[in-house]
């Protein structure tokens, strides 16, 4: 469900104002706070669970931190972007997936129209096949898809005793389609495997907390963060070859390819996107998107507490911010800090 959240200017946002508008002296001036240029500011709330989490994130430390006018916006990738190109609006994308526009957006960055603050996920979106962590721990010398298709056994399919089993995406997703890809390009049948549909989202994650439950084997496509490997420690198979973005975009990614390739899923590169409005008259608060990133593993945990607690983005912001500090402070000042802390 979509949650639309609507600030009031802050009470510090207004007294900067009010100093600004008198004349004092030149000290006076330089003790200013640079908040005061912050002023209004739109952030992009997108559709999924860990862009929503990030959006409450900024939406606190910006409003308490910097006094900023924050509203949270409803966004998604392609939409969000293609308005802050076209129109200016929203003023920050906070956890956009580049790939999938990067051509025209970097066009507009190169113009000075939008601007990449920090990486928003430094470690970046990642896909593949992945295997229980208690599995990997057992068998140490399993660390490709190569290793893991030479061990059907350890895999074992519910429903055709004697095989191995790797479990797709759900029907209608395109990684469906790279998943029967490296399926046939890895050769899985031969070696004894069948490929499992999972039917949906709610399979697929049940499929893996079913193998943890009864400590079993598994194998599939999962990707990163997510909720589930949040609350489920997984291991991600290396590839053993990179990314052939050629043969990705003219078969691997295609319903119809007869002879796929080997190769690794491609890093999804995820910045905070900034209009040149924003930069230009934010003030400090830029400074604070220049630094503002966290890990793919603080991610997952934080959703696994928000789908345990059903908690929306906004309690599970503030959870953040009250039981990671040692994350959260290195991204502003002291000053900020304590402001921030004081709110909570």
């Amino acid at each position: 469900m979509k949650r639309i959240a609507f600030l009031l200017t802050s009470i510090a946002a207004a007294l900067a104002v009010t100093a600004c508008g008198q004349k004092e002296p030149e000290a006076q001036a330089v003790a200013a706070p640079a908040t005061a240029q912050c002023g209004k500011v739109k952030v992009a709330n997108m559709t999924w669970q860990s862009a929503e989490v990030l959006a409450n994130v900024d939406q606190i430390i910006l409003t308490h931190g910097y006094g900023c006018d924050v509203e949270l916006v409803p966004g998604d990738t392609m939409p969000t972007l293609t308005s802050m190109m076209e129109k200016g609006q929203p003023d920050v994308a906070p956890e956009a997936w580049i790939n999938a526009v990067r051509q025209p957006l970097d066009g507009a960055v190169k113009e000075g129209r939008l601007h990449y603050a920090a990486m928003s996920l430094p470690d970046g979106g990642v896909e593949g096949w992945w295997i229980p962590k208690y599995l990997a721990d057992a068998n140490p010398d399993i660390k490709t898809i190569e290793d893991a298709l030479k061990r059907p056994e350890l895999f074992p399919s519910a429903e055709n005793k004697g095989k191995g089993a790797v479990h797709n995406c759900p029907s209608g997703w395109n990684c469906q389609l790279t998943t029967e890809n490296a399926f046939k390009a890895w050769g899985g049948q031969a070696q004894g495997f069948v490929l499992v549909d999972t039917g949906s989202a709610a399979g697929l994650d049940g499929s893996i907390a079913k193998a943890y439950e009864r400590q079993q084997g598994w194998l599939g496509y999962y990707w990163a963060p997510t909720s589930i490997l949040g609350k489920y420690e997984m291991v991600k198979l290396d590839a053993g070859v990179p990314h052939d973005k050629e043969a990705w975009e003219t078969c691997n990614s295609k319903q119809e390819c007869a002879n796929p390739a080997k190769s690794d899923w491609a890093r999804a590169d995820v910045y905070t996107v900034v209009t040149d409005n924003f930069k230009n008259n934010a003030g400090d608060a830029m400074l604070y998107l220049d630094k503002r990133g966290w890990s793919n593993q603080t991610v997952n945990g934080l959703l696994a507490w928000m789908n345990d607690k059903q908690a929306n983005g906004n309690d599970a912001a503030k959870h953040f911010l009250r039981t990671q500090p040692e994350i959260w402070k290195a991204w502003v000042s002291e000053d900020v800090a304590a402001k921030v802390q004081a709110s909570l």
